[in-house]
């Protein structure tokens, strides 16, 4: 090869007819780039190579430079909270999904935010978890469940219950669970298998007069369910105390025995905790057990137009043996009335 003195480093030296790129001009001109050695030691190639200009290597195809991340905004949020490049994520389609993310973390141990295992634990069951245990197998064993779940519109109601701790003065400020205590009270002379008792060893069907309504309470020891004696008899004020009296003697373990015997039919709610719907799991020897839901705002139709309601759903679980599924509608429909025409609470 010949190099061009830098005077006339300018100069391009025209091909002849056949048209060949222009050689190769001077190191002044072109210092710094990185000259091709021909890999061909033929005449032809040694050419070939020293009159093609050298050009900068393109990027590679599907580099990172060139590629376009394709991921919905959901997947892009969990891979930064996982600290995930998504260029380092293999797509199986034309973007890259949850399952992608699952597949990466499942190749790439690193990645992982659970950290080493625990070791495992044994604990003995005893005490109130052993009877918690051994109670709930028998309902499951001995009784055959069926659950119904009906939609209440509690706008009406939460308006009431706003109202109501308006002008509470000194009295605790009222929850959900009262207010829905009066109207189960209210609808349940109307169904008498509801609130029963069924002793199946005897073949023997309990109806009882009187509502002794137990209402489930979680406490570090387990579930435990303290019973409202005479749940008909009280007003709202004094059902919220003895709710609130009640569930606190469960969880620091003042409940007395008869506090926690006797009950007819059990309220289990979980709260805000209380999901779209449950099945619970019925309180034996009782028939039925209610559980309310949490309450929610979504938009609703009414008259025709689209309106914010709140709204919750109703649970009930029921034993087959002794209580019809159109039974339990019924009575889930009765209380439903009078949740959301709530005046009809104060009326005798």
């Amino acid at each position: 090869m010949v190099e061009v003195a830098p005077n006339e480093a300018a100069e391009v030296v025209k091909p002849e007819p056949t048209p060949e790129p222009s050689p190769l001009v001077g190191e002044g001109r072109e210092r710094g780039r990185e000259r091709r050695e021909p890999q061909n030691n033929s005449d032809d190639g040694a050419s070939s190579a020293a009159a093609r200009p050298l050009l900068p290597n393109p990027p590679p195809q599907g580099g990172r430079e060139s590629r376009r991340i394709l991921a919905s905004p959901a997947v892009r949020e969990r891979a930064k909270n996982l600290g995930i490049d998504l260029a380092q994520v293999k797509a199986e389609g034309d973007r890259i999904r949850h399952s992608d993310l699952d597949a990466f973390l499942t190749y790439n141990q690193g990645y992982r935010a659970g950290g080493a295992a625990r070791p495992d634990e044994q604990i003995k069951v005893v005490g109130l978890r052993r009877r918690i245990a051994e109670n709930m197998q028998a309902s499951k064993r001995h009784i055959p469940h069926f659950t119904y779940v009906e939609e209440y519109d509690v706008t009406k109601l939460e308006a009431l219950r706003s109202d109501l701790n308006e002008t509470r003065g000194s009295k605790d400020r009222l929850t959900i669970l009262p207010l829905l205590i009066i109207a189960i009270c209210k609808a349940l002379p109307k169904f008498p298998m509801i609130n029963a008792r069924y002793d199946d060893e005897a073949n023997v069907i309990t109806r009882s007069g009187a509502v002794h309504l137990g209402i489930a309470a979680q406490t570090d020891a387990g579930l435990m369910v303290p019973v409202i004696h005479d749940a008909q008899a009280k007003n709202v004020w004094q059902l919220a105390a003895e709710v609130k009296r009640l569930a606190e003697a469960a969880r620091t373990g003042k409940a007395k025995s008869e506090e926690l015997s006797g009950s007819t039919l059990t309220l289990s709610s979980l709260g805000p905790l209380g999901g779209i719907a449950a099945t619970p799991v019925i309180n034996r020897p009782e028939v039925a057990i209610l559980c309310p839901n949490k309450v929610v705002e979504r938009p609703v139709v009414k008259d025709g137009q689209i309106v914010i309601a709140k709204i919750m759903n109703m649970s009930i679980s029921c034993d087959h043996r002794v209580v019809d599924g159109h039974d339990a509608a019924s009575f889930v429909q009765a209380v439903k009335k009078l949740v959301e025409t709530p005046a009809l609470l104060f009326v005798d």
